[in-house]
């Protein structure tokens, strides 16, 4: 059975990812369609940002963050996450109150904080909340709704609505795209929104993003670049960027310094 418009563009992002390139005859061939429709659906990707257009059919923009599963983001630039994530649990103290957002680097930080004591720590990732549940110094709490299975995390309107009885110390918050203009962007609008509450209820938000993160950006608005107090990178940050969030107010802490 044919697929409906909306299906088949997503195949088509799908096929993107995976090969970087595609060809308008053979996704024609493909999904049964004409050339038209599949030049159409191009054109609709191409406007979205996700793709550009060549001759006889698109490339993959590499610059557009697509919601790819955790499991392959935890590969991307290891070493890298490993050493933002211990640096950004030196910025939690005993006792504290804690957001820990979902995410391949927000994953890393579980085991840095094993040794600190009284800590709440509450999650939407159902990852991190497993292996700081075996922690008996520290309080987990999960919040509800439906399942992200991309990301092993959950989200919806009464989740929001959990965190605003709240009030935390610190958010640690994942970047799936960093750009000065468009902000701190996420690919999933459910996600986006639970994100916005955390940040609402948090005195600091510490966003932990590798560089590969910079100049790239997605659907759905977080949060504007400015809006965080603390960013924890490596040394790759653009120098622009770097100096940017400085005169915005930002202190850029380079993991590894």
């Amino acid at each position: 059975m044919a697929l409906d418009t909306l299906s088949r563009r997503e195949k088509i992002i799908e096929i993107l990812c995976m090969t970087g390139s595609v060809r308008v005859e053979c996704l024609s061939q493909q999904f049964g369609v004409s050339c038209v429709t599949i030049r159409n659906d191009l054109r609709y990707l191409e406007k979205k940002g996700c793709a550009l257009r060549s001759y006889g059919g698109a490339m993959l923009n590499q610059q557009f963050v697509f919601d790819r599963p955790l499991r392959d983001k935890g590969h991307i630039n290891r070493d890298v996450k490993l050493r933002i994530a211990a640096k950004a649990a030196e910025y939690v103290r005993d006792g504290q109150a804690l957001i820990i957002d979902s995410g391949s680097t927000t994953s890393l930080m579980a085991p840095h904080l094993q040794a600190r004591r009284n800590l709440v720590v509450m999650t939407s990732a159902l990852n991190i909340a497993y292996e700081l549940a075996g922690y008996e110094q520290l309080d987990v709490m999960v919040l509800g709704g439906s399942v992200r299975r991309n990301s092993y995390s959950l989200y919806s309107p009464a989740a929001e609505q959990q965190l605003r009885n709240y009030r935390f110390n610190t958010l640690f918050l994942g970047v799936d795209g960093f750009d000065l203009q468009a902000g701190i962007t996420t690919p999933h609008a459910g996600e986006a929104s639970l994100n916005r509450a955390m940040c609402e209820v948090a005195h600091e938000i510490i966003a932990v993003a590798d560089a590969s993160k910079f100049g790239r950006k997605s659907f759905c608005l977080i949060r504007p670049a400015a809006g965080i107090q603390r960013l924890i990178t490596d040394s790759r940050i653009p120098d622009d960027y770097r100096q940017a969030l400085t005169n915005m107010g930002v202190e850029v802490i380079i993991a590894g310094d």
